[in-house]
Formats: C-alpha cells, sequence, structure tokens
C-alpha cells in the first residue's frame, strides 16, 4: 500500500492505496466521485475524462499514486454554489446528452478544448472531441454547446433553433 495525498474538488483527501490502483477507481470507491463514470478502461471512450491540474486525462489510464499531491477536479467539482458551470449549462440548453453516459467525460473535455483554444472552429471543437465517445446524439448539439460556451452563436435553446430553421 502506498499513501497518497490529492485534492479532488477543493477536499484533500490523504488515503492509502494499492499502487496499482486505476485513478478512476480511487475516484469512484475511495471518494465517492461517482459522476466519473468507468465506460471501457482502455482509454479508447473518454468517459472518465477528469482534469489533473487543469488538464483533461482520461483517469482509466491514469494511477491513484500518479495524482499524489496533484489537484483533481471532476463533474461534481464544476458547479459553484449550486449553479452550473457555463459548459454544464450549454450542455442542458442545446440537448446535448441523451442517455448521459458519456456526458461527464465530454463535458471535462470540452472545457479543455476551450482552455485551449477559446475561438475554436466547429472542425477545432470536432478534432478536440475526438478521443471522447458518444454512442447516442450524434455529437452536433455537443459541439452546438461548445461553441454556445466558447460564444460562437450558436442557438440558445431548442425554441431558438427551431424558430431559426422556420424562418430561414
Amino acid at each position: 500500500m502506498t499513501r497518497i495525498t490529492v485534492t479532488v474538488d477543493g477536499t484533500s483527501y490523504s488515503d492509502e492505496v494499492e499502487p496499482r490502483m486505476l485513478l478512476v477507481h480511487y475516484l469512484r470507491e475511495g471518494v465517492g466521485k461517482t459522476g466519473t463514470v468507468i465506460g471501457c478502461d482502455t482509454s479508447n471512450c473518454g468517459a472518465c475524462t477528469v482534469h489533473l491540474d487543469g488538464r483533461s486525462v482520461k483517469s482509466c489510464s491514469v494511477l491513484a499514486v500518479q495524482a499524489d499531491g496533484h489537484e483533481v477536479t471532476t463533474i461534481e467539482g464544476l458547479a459553484t454554489d449550486g449553479e452550473l458551470h457555463p459548459m454544464q449549462q450549454a450542455f442542458h440548453e442545446c440537448h446535448a446528452l441523451q442517455c448521459g453516459y458519456c456526458t461527464p467525460g465530454m463535458i471535462m473535455q470540452a472545457i479543455d478544448v476551450l482552455n485551449e483554444n477559446p475561438n475554436p472552429s466547429e472542425e477545432e471543437i470536432r478534432v478536440g472531441l475526438e478521443g471522447n465517445l458518444c454512442r447516442c446524439t450524434g455529437y452536433h448539439n455537443i459541439v452546438k454547446a461548445v461553441q454556445q460556451v466558447a460564444g460562437q452563436g450558436a442557438p440558445q435553446s431548442l425554441t431558438e433553433s427551431i424558430t431559426a430553421g422556420v424562418q430561414a
């Protein structure tokens, strides 16, 4: 066993872990952050994406001991004082989710995309999200949500999208 100290969503945790324990398992089982989901255990789907020191990582490909002394932000850590993070709000407003399984990782990756490039093109958004798979939405509304947060004029709601389509 190895003792690690990790700050998760602003709270410091110090625990004994098996050296081979994956960060995703530590977050879910050790800290109780079940919003970080286990999708594939092979880093292919991105459902387990979290921020490690402000950068997105697939937590199924990081050992918990590698997070020792670092800061982790999960989907649960994005909301502030009961207010959704702008990306969470945009996913809601743009209907950028269906089953919701990929949503936590997709939101975490989308934030990282905008941290890297605050004004990406649609193609840059799609490339930035390539490592996160969604089997339900077809990505169109996910891209719209990222554009909304980036301020690129994507419709604010489904009603506006419908209205814009009728007026065209």
